[in-house]
């Protein structure tokens, strides 16, 4: 199997918080960095993902009915069918279907959540390769599909928490059809401060007191930050000739260009000004089905060559 986007957005943005205090960057505010106008996104002509797609959820370890519920309803409210309130997770999925409406193709997408497969008995161990992501990955369906492998906090991955809080990739072309994947980990007990920032401490730049997660859970409303990432990654940049920037073995997508930023007036250190619950003091900028709340990316949008938030 192929894979691309090893290093997701949350991680990123930890990598920008370090680099800013080398002396080399040390005469350039904060603001400017975030302010840069950003480079178009390329289409490197390859294929888009096209007609409906089934989200396998396929979860490694032990998550508890609440955990699996949180990212289940999120993935549920990518689609417009379902009833939220403004601003939505559906308005903040529309972005990703400006790339289809580019260069006159005429791929279509429409996300749906498909099946839920449990392997609560760590039928590869706690410490998982690549490799073993990928035959997890396999368990879903092979035709039409995006297979979402999630790994509990228990769970070591290669790169995890060293370069990576997840990756998407995809299956080799085959006779009977070809489907994309993502792997995400819950960073709880190994490296919140990396891929549940702003909900934890970040380990490098400003101490300011971590914010509120809105599901009062902060590895996986971590989760559901990089999930997110990850699935504008796919579905932009499926095969790894879709859209990106840079080269092909480090690309910037959809999300990861836009490190850090979930609201207006983002900086590094600072994830923009957000929506705060008055009960409970959570930050969002998305509300979803069911009544959940969630925090989510920005997202490049390629018809404005511009970081784009909710709020």
């Amino acid at each position: 199997m192929a894979s691309y986007s090893s290093a997701v957005y949350l991680f990123l943005q930890i990598f920008l918080l370090a680099a800013l205090f080398q002396s080399s960057l040390a005469s350039r505010k904060l603001s400017e960095l975030v302010k840069e106008e950003a480079p178009l996104m390329q289409y490197h002509n390859g294929s888009l993902l096209n007609g409906p797609i089934t989200v396998n959820l396929i979860w490694y370890g032990r998550f508890t009915p609440s955990q699996r519920a949180i990212l289940s309803d999120f993935v549920a409210s990518l689609s417009t069918t379902q009833p939220q309130s403004s601003p939505s997770v559906s308005s903040w999925w529309k972005t990703t279907e400006k790339y289809y409406n580019n260069n006159n193709n005429n791929h279509r997408l429409s996300l749906t959540a498909g099946r839920q497969i449990l392997n609560e008995g760590y039928s590869f161990g706690k410490s998982l390769s690549t490799q073993n992501i990928e035959r997890l990955a396999a368990m879903g369906d092979h035709r039409n599909a995006i297979n979402v492998v999630l790994t509990s906090d228990d769970v070591t991955v290669d790169g995890f928490c060293m370069s990576r809080c997840g990756t998407h990739g995809a299956s080799p072309p085959a006779k009977k059809g070809r489907y994309a994947y993502v792997w995400v980990g819950n960073s709880a007990s190994q490296c919140p401060g990396q891929c549940a920032w702003p909900f934890h401490q970040p380990i490098y730049g400003p101490q300011s007191p971590p914010l509120v997660s809105p599901n009062g859970d902060v590895g996986v409303d971590g989760m559901v930050m990089n999930l997110a990432s990850l699935l504008a990654g796919t579905v932009t940049n499926p095969f790894g000739d879709g859209y990106f920037q840079g080269p092909t073995e480090a690309p910037l997508e959809a999300a990861s260009a836009c490190p850090g930023m979930y609201g207006k007036n983002a900086y590094p250190g600072y994830a923009g000004d957000l929506l705060v619950d008055p009960t409970t003091g959570a930050s969002y900028n998305a509300n979803g089905a069911l009544g959940r709340k969630y925090l989510l990316p920005a997202l490049f949008d390629p018809t404005t060559s511009s970081c784009s938030t909710l709020v």
